[in-house]
């Protein structure tokens, strides 16, 4: 089996692991209102959520947001979801994969655009950090991309090279930060995205977290 291959597993975090996109629409209708832009649909949101966030803004806005509107909406988004990140659970069947993939002698790290210090308390408060071997959340600003917190992030997992790694996230940034890297992606809906905005990435998409675990041991046999 490809578990044998495959020596490390990068999970995402939000709308991944953590079946978050409720809150994430929530906050994200909260912060338009603030500049008075008119709420947003799931269906929209996931054709046209982009990274970086102020492109998402533009496609909405036929322009950039000025730096007073991004400050803003940046503020009133984190402020909404964090309130409301608190009550969303994991994403199904996410602990039970993330248990088994770990009793099976194979590692796994997180590595997510979540500002760190909210991001720790709570994956701690899920339970789960015990199966990560390194946790990593943005300590910089919000309107970049995820490509050089990968790096970072697998510069810390010594003795992992990238083309044993398969990077599971929602967002087509996780593909492109995969690639960055020189590691592989599974793109998974659940998340900020629609089917057909993830297909354009070129790699594999599923519907389930189980799907995706599975898609990396298959290309660890590749």
């Amino acid at each position: 089996m490809g578990k044998n291959h495959v020596t490390h597993l990068v999970w995402d975090w939000n709308g991944t692991l953590l079946h978050d996109i409720d809150a994430v629409i929530s906050a994200t209708n909260a912060s338009f209102q603030e500049i008075g832009l008119p709420p947003i649909t799931l269906e929209r949101y996931r054709d046209l959520y982009c990274v970086p966030v102020p492109r998402f803004y533009e496609r909405l806005m036929g322009r950039l947001p000025t730096d007073e509107e991004w400050a803003v909406m940046d503020e009133a988004f984190h402020r909404h979801y964090w309130a409301l990140a608190e009550t969303a659970g994991l994403a199904f069947g996410a602990r039970q994969l993330l248990a088994e993939w770990q009793e099976a002698g194979l590692t796994q790290s997180l590595c997510s655009l979540a500002p760190h210090e909210y991001l720790l308390p709570l994956v701690r408060t899920h339970g789960i950090e015990r199966h990560f071997v390194r946790v990593d959340g943005r300590t910089g600003e919000s309107n970049t991309g995820k490509a050089e917190q990968m790096m970072r992030h697998i510069a810390e997992l010594e003795g992992v090279p990238p083309q044993r790694m398969v990077v599971i996230g929602d967002a087509l940034d996780d593909a492109v930060a995969a690639r960055h890297v020189g590691a592989r992606a599974v793109l998974y809906t659940g998340g900020s995205h629609s089917r057909a905005s993830l297909e354009a990435a070129g790699v594999p998409v599923v519907d389930t977290l189980e799907e995706a675990v599975r898609e990396a041991e298959r290309m660890a046999d590749e």
